[in-house]
């Protein structure tokens, strides 16, 4: 008996060490105050953000005429060099002229890959506020489990104290007490082992909002009541009227569109003007004017190719679009099953699993306290319904993951019903 105690007392003791010290705070940790942080702070954001503000200057420089050139001319100059004594100084101002609308079809194209680069940034905005939604509930997740590993080290606890009290007067075997040690040293490595990966999940949190992997986090809040409500077909429209990768699609459409009008007016010629001043020695001064344009049908077979290149790439677009449009049906029904499928085994966790353990374990514990079950029993309906508890909580956290997902593959908010 007296090692028994001491054992035990051993065990009990382990249940107080301090855990390694896990880098949060007290304060709750709300999610919209994430995703605002998200796409204010992310660089993944900010980087595409740029690629914006790149493209956007794109379509003055590409529309814009060359630079006009100044040039001298000094002819007929005698030796020694004497520019003053040249037969003809010319200075003279000329001008390089696209066919009417090359350039400005140069720029149209130029515009639409902006329009291109903010559709990107909508799908990067996207991406990262799924990804952050996923990991706050990852973190939400782990910070569950580790309630539940405590509180059922708490019960172990209970139980071995009566374990030892049924030892003490004859009532219980040995191993009972040794079972009890056994569970109660899972249960603190089940404890330890969850705050080490609550350090993970936050590091991952902590990356998404460009924050050092230590950086303190408050505890997130409980999900609100899941619901999805909304049928597969009203979110396959949804998405399809808002996905930035459609919306993209049907830009490059217009983009290429304007392509293949620019390759056909390269038919056309361009044009050079210019105006010059002549200023002559022992002759009288004057000005004069050329004007020239180049001969595009010399090298037709050049253009030939360059409007094949531009049907092609057009047909190549409209092919993604249809493309797309596939892939955007088929995300929005996987998210969707992926959705109800946790949001089903969520509910019945609920109403069925849960009650029936936590009814089991009451009725396991009165059996063993008036000596009609062992103790191998009662550890059984513990780690039931530790089970149950565990799964309950990877079902709700795996239902707002993917109705994270569901969202992102809609690309805007989803009716969530009345637990919005």
């Amino acid at each position: 008996m007296p090692r028994l105690t001491r054992v035990l007392n051993a065990a009990l003791l382990a249940c107080t060490l301090v855990l390694p010290a896990s880098a949060q705070t007290s304060e709750r940790l709300v999610l919209s105050d994430v995703i605002t942080e998200v796409r204010d702070h992310n660089p993944e954001i900010r980087a595409a953000r740029d690629r914006v503000s790149a493209a956007k200057a794109r379509p003055a420089q590409v529309s814009a005429y060359d630079d006009p050139m100044v040039s001298y001319e000094a002819w007929n100059a005698p030796e020694p060099f004497r520019i003053d004594h040249a037969d003809n100084n010319i200075f003279r101002l000329s001008q390089k002229i696209p066919f009417p609308g090359k350039r400005s079809l140069a720029g149209t194209m130029a515009a639409r890959d902006a329009d291109v680069a903010e559709q990107n940034l909508r799908s990067v905005e996207l991406d990262a506020v799924a990804a952050a939604t996923k990991a706050y509930y990852d973190l939400w997740m782990v910070h569950q489990n580790i309630l539940i590993y405590s509180r059922d080290k708490d019960l172990v606890e209970r139980f071995a104290k009566i374990a030892e009290q049924k030892y003490a007067v004859g009532r219980a075997s040995e191993p009972d007490v040794l079972r009890a040690q056994v569970e109660l040293t899972r249960l603190i490595n089940r404890v330890t082992t969850e705050t080490l990966a609550a350090d993970d999940a936050r590091a991952a949190l902590n990356a998404l909002l460009s924050h050092a992997d230590d950086e303190p986090l408050g505890l997130p809040e409980d999900p609100p009541p899941p619901a999805l409500e909304v049928s597969l077909d009203d979110l396959v429209v949804l998405a399809l009227g808002n996905r930035p990768e459609l919306a993209a699609q049907q830009v490059a459409i217009a983009r290429e569109e304007s392509g293949l009008r620019l390759a056909k007016l390269n038919y056309l010629p361009d044009f050079e003007v210019s105006a010059g001043r002549f200023v002559n020695y022992r002759a009288r001064d004057g000005v004069g004017a050329m004007v020239s344009l180049s001969i595009p049908i010399a090298y037709k077979s050049k253009y030939d190719a360059a409007v094949t290149e531009a049907e092609a790439r057009l047909s190549a677009a409209r092919n993604d679009l249809r493309r797309v449009e596939d892939g955007i049906r088929r995300e929005v029904r996987q998210a969707f099953v992926r959705a109800r499928t946790a949001l089903e085994q969520r509910n019945l966790f609920v109403s069925t699993h849960i009650p029936q353990a936590e009814l089991a374990l009451r009725g396991t514990q009165a059996a063993y306290e008036t000596g009609k079950v062992d103790f191998l029993s009662l550890i059984d309906s513990v780690r039931a319904i530790e089970s149950v508890h565990i799964e309950h909580i990877e079902a709700t956290a795996a239902f707002e993951k993917s109705f994270a997902e569901l969202r992102r593959a809609v690309g805007a908010d989803v009716p969530r019903g009345n637990g919005r």
